[in-house]
């Protein structure tokens, strides 16, 4: 968990990045007679097809069941949307077919639950459903009929929270989670940091009444409290205020407070 803006969605991000292989997902399974489609274009990314060498007398590139999809990891990324329902087997009655849950459709990938704590259903709910895949490895799933069957489990489940664990979780679920990382936001060093670099990247010059200010004048305003996301939001609002006043990029006091302006609304009665 974090406070806001410090970068928890993107570490999540960079761990699915971080498998780097590939594998195969079958384009659907069958159970008691019955189809469940687990192959979806929108999750999965079909892995580039190698290419024989013309000269070559045998065939060697591209040789598998073709039942399955050569495809990168899978990666399934929720947030509040998330309900207990997409958990579950969906019965199409044109095909006469299931549709795979979001979690299978993630098998040998990673499913991500962003911003837990915001979705309709309660986080404590949430993470229930979780409890028997994660100390099982394998889940449950029921078709129309009530007839229940199991399923491997193999998905590495990353929940990414604004809110402390105790706040949501008992502890039978902190147990079954068992890794923690709480992300903290910067220090002044590292925020000047971090602002040096956007800053460069984004072709802004620094200038040090500008940083004076905001450290002097603005931080304070919020208790000296620094996030990760502030040096981008506040770079890029002053390029889009040069942008639309159609002058070169530049930081100043004047531009640095319009931007703030953006980054926290004023509170104030609103004229209806």
């Amino acid at each position: 968990m974090d406070r806001r803006g410090n970068g928890k969605s993107s570490i999540s991000n960079g761990i699915r990045d971080a498998l780097g292989d590939k594998i195969f997902v079958p384009r659907a399974i069958e159970y008691s007679g019955q189809v469940i489609t687990v192959y979806d274009p929108i999750v999965h990314s079909k892995a580039e097809e190698q290419t024989d060498d013309p000269n070559s007398l045998r065939r060697t590139s591209n040789v598998y069941d073709r039942r399955y999809v050569h495809c990168e990891r899978p990666t399934v990324i929720t947030g509040g949307e998330l309900s207990l329902s997409m958990l579950d087997l969906v019965y199409n009655p044109t095909a006469r077919t299931y549709q795979a849950p979001l979690q299978l459709k993630a098998t040998g990938g990673v499913f991500i639950v962003d911003d837990l704590g915001r979705q309709a259903e309660p986080p404590q709910a949430l993470v229930n459903r979780w409890i028997v895949p994660l100390e099982e490895n394998k889940d449950i799933l029921a078709l129309q009929s009530g007839e229940k069957f199991e399923v491997p489990f193999d998905t590495l489940v990353i929940f990414s929270t604004n809110f402390h664990p105790n706040e949501i979780f008992d502890k039978a679920a902190l147990r079954r989670i068992f890794f923690k990382i709480k992300i903290d936001g910067p220090n002044q060093d590292d925020y000047l940091k971090i602002f040096s670099i956007v800053a460069r990247a984004r072709k802004m010059e620094l200038d040090e009444a500008t940083l004076r200010h905001l450290l002097t004048v603005k931080y304070p305003t919020i208790d000296n409290v620094y996030a990760n996301y502030q040096p981008i939001f506040l770079i890029d609002q002053m390029r889009a205020i040069c942008d639309f006043e159609d002058i070169p990029y530049q930081m100043s006091p004047e531009l640095v407070d319009r931007a703030w302006a953006n980054m926290f609304v004023k509170q104030e009665e609103i004229a209806h």
